[in-house]
């Protein structure tokens, strides 16, 4: 089964983000990442994993009445979170899904301090045959 596991963090989060680290914090959350990729995962089970760029990057896209496209900034101010990484991966079950969420959640911050931030865990459906 397919999983997408979508790191969350809000507005304070990304303005107290690496950008505001110590060198050395920066550094062992690079590394835990780093190290995440290469050793944690069993073979086959990571297909891809990304960061994202900062929320004042992102744009909305909807189609008009007339199709063509609206395209707003986002995420919006009263958003309360924001999407910061992914990692699409395919295992045997929801229990080694939920470990590895439980892992990146505890990705360090400033002075090693695990950064605890929400891991949402989204099944990918499958179109049916």
């Amino acid at each position: 089964m397919k999983y997408m596991l979508l790191m969350q963090a809000t507005a304070l989060d990304m303005a107290a983000g690496p950008a505001s680290w110590a060198r050395e914090d920066v550094v062992a959350h690079v590394e835990f990442m780093r190290e995440l990729m290469e050793n944690y995962f069993k073979p086959g089970e990571l297909l891809d994993a990304q960061g994202l760029a900062a929320p004042d990057t992102v744009r909305v896209i909807q189609a008009g009445d007339d199709g063509e496209p609206i395209v707003t900034d986002g995420p919006f101010p009263e958003s309360k979170e924001f999407l910061a990484g992914y990692w699409l991966l395919e295992l045997a079950d929801e229990k080694r899904a939920v470990e590895i969420g439980a892992h990146i959640s505890a990705a360090p911050g400033p002075g090693g301090k695990p950064l605890n931030f929400p891991i949402v865990l989204h099944p990918i459906g499958q179109a049916p045959a």
